[in-house]
């Protein structure tokens, strides 16, 4: 048991640069005392307590803000960093090593008495706020982004953004070990609509060679043109900054 406890302060102590000391760690980390009241109820779960199972752990959800159904299944090395507003249901498996960041939802999407919680692999990241709904399967490695909605299986090592969720990125093996960071998710969208510019000014470019060919072009077309590439050269840049129009 110490020992588990003393894995647990060190995965905490390793994954959250705020912390000053393990001493620190063992006092004011909900996210560890979060786990350990849960091996408690899983314990009793697993020979038949349980009412007393269930009410251990509404007593953890009090005290920590994490609620995980004592029926859960949580591997070696998990860190619930700040864990306030994390919800791990019945039937969810956590592998080892995987870090869940605050608001996480591992959730369910039927009310049948029914395997209908997701399994996470090993070193699963989940960011802020990520709900991962129903009996799926999240890879080996895989990233999950701050915000997400995942409702399918997910491959191994790869990056999975938005609502809902889509795999924007499969990252090789020799980068498995490389963190999330939240601050520098894709934006598929931006993207795509960047490629669809591109294409315009190239078909714009082509067009007016024809027209100067055939003498067609004229100074207010030519102004028009300029204008709505200014208005979307404004646009993309206060979307990619989040500022608006």
């Amino acid at each position: 048991m110490f020992e588990r406890m003393r894995e647990d302060i060190d995965v905490a102590f390793h994954n959250d640069p705020a912390a000053r000391s393990k001493f620190e760690v063992l006092l004011c980390y909900p996210g560890i005392h979060a786990l350990w009241l849960h091996r408690i109820s899983h314990y009793l779960w697993t020979i038949g307590w349980i009412i007393l199972s269930r009410f251990i752990s509404h007593i953890n959800r009090f005290l920590t803000g994490v609620e995980i159904h004592p029926a859960a299944q949580i591997g070696r090395g998990v860190f619930i960093d700040h864990g306030m507003g994390v919800v791990i249901g019945e039937t969810a498996v956590i592998g080892d090593g995987c870090l869940l960041y605050k608001g996480v939802v591992l959730g369910g999407t039927t009310i049948e008495k029914v395997k209908r919680h997701p399994n996470l692999g090993k070193k699963v990241v989940v960011g802020s706020n990520a709900c991962i709904l129903g009996n799926i399967t999240i890879g080996d490695y895989a990233r999950i982004g701050s915000g997400s909605v995942v409702t399918k299986d997910v491959p191994p090592h790869a990056t999975v953004v938005g609502v809902p969720g889509r795999i924007i990125k499969q990252r090789k093996k020799e980068e498995q070990e490389t963190m999330l960071d939240h601050g520098q998710l894709p934006d598929p969208i931006a993207e795509a609509i960047m490629t669809v510019l591109k294409e315009n000014s190239k078909l714009k470019l082509r067009v007016k060679k024809l027209e100067s060919a055939l003498n067609l072009s004229s100074e207010a077309d030519d102004a028009a043109s300029e204008t709505e590439s200014e208005i979307m050269t404004i646009f993309m840049k206060n979307y990619k900054d989040g500022d608006g129009i």
